[in-house]
């Protein structure tokens, strides 16, 4: 995994590519994420799911706080030229535990 976080930090030193979901998502009135925040989850990421057989390549979700240490996962996939941002939010506390790195089970709720 620490070879993937390398690869997600190299990638994005070069360019960081939003797609047009990732940045309507980060626009969102209640999430407003700002690049300086993006910056921030990328340099001190974990992963927290990965997806190495996705159609787009590997891709995976990393979490890190932004502004005011808040938690913000973005789904994301590392290339030789750029980053690439698939989507971005907000973890919702009903869907996460308290340290948003892991799903709660939401059939034994």
């Amino acid at each position: 995994m620490n070879d993937l976080i390398l690869k997600i930090q190299q990638s994005a030193d070069k360019n960081i590519l939003f797609t047009m979901h990732s940045a309507k998502q980060c626009v969102k009135q209640y999430r407003m994420i700002s690049p300086n925040e993006i910056h921030k989850v990328i340099n001190s990421c974990e992963i927290i799911e990965d997806y190495p057989f996705d159609t787009r390549g590997h891709t995976c979700l990393i979490s890190g706080r932004g502004n005011e240490k808040r938690y913000i996962h973005l789904v994301c996939y590392p290339t030789e030229n750029f980053l690439q941002i698939i989507t971005a939010y907000l973890p919702e506390e009903k869907k996460w535990d308290d340290n948003s790195k892991n799903r709660e089970d939401i059939w034994n709720v």
